[in-house]
C-alpha cells in the first residue's frame, strides 16, 4: 500500500464531457476527510434543483466563466477568482450565466471539523 493516489482527469475543458461535467475526487483518490468535484459546464446549464447538506460546508472556487448562485434565495454574481462558502443547512443551486464554458471546484467538508491548517499542522522532516 503507498501512502499517495494519483489519478488523471485529463484537461479540465474535457470534464464537460462527463455526466454534468463533474468529475467527484472521492472515489478517484480514496478520500477521508472531504469531497472535491471539478466542474466543467455548458452555456445556460444550471443545476436543476436546490439542495442543502446534513453536516457538509461547500467552498466554489470560480475557476473560468461568470455565473450565478442563488444561496437562501439571493442571487450571488460569481465570476473567475470568486471563492464562496456555504453552509450545510442553506439552500444553493448555481448556473452559467456567461456565453462560455463555466468551470468551478466544489469542495465539500464536515463543517466545524477543521482542528488544524497550514503550518498548524505541518512539520519540517
Amino acid at each position: 500500500m503507498t501512502n499517495y493516489k494519483k489519478a488523471e482527469l485529463g484537461k479540465l475543458e474535457d470534464l464537460i464531457k462527463l455526466e454534468n461535467g463533474k468529475a467527484f475526487l472521492h472515489d478517484a483518490l480514496e478520500l477521508t476527510s472531504c469531497e472535491i468535484s471539478l466542474n466543467t459546464v455548458p452555456k445556460g446549464f444550471k443545476v436543476p434543483f436546490n439542495h442543502k447538506h446534513k453536516q457538509n460546508e461547500e467552498v466554489y472556487i470560480i475557476l473560468k466563466g461568470e455565473g450565478k448562485m442563488i444561496i437562501d434565495g439571493q442571487d450571488i454574481i460569481v465570476k473567475e477568482g470568486s471563492v464562496v462558502k456555504v453552509a450545510p443547512q442553506v439552500a444553493r443551486t448555481i448556473e452559467n450565466t456567461s456565453d462560455n464554458e463555466f468551470q468551478f471546484i466544489c469542495i465539500q467538508a464536515k463543517a466545524n471539523s477543521l482542528e488544524q491548517y497550514g503550518f498548524g499542522d505541518g512539520e519540517l522532516c
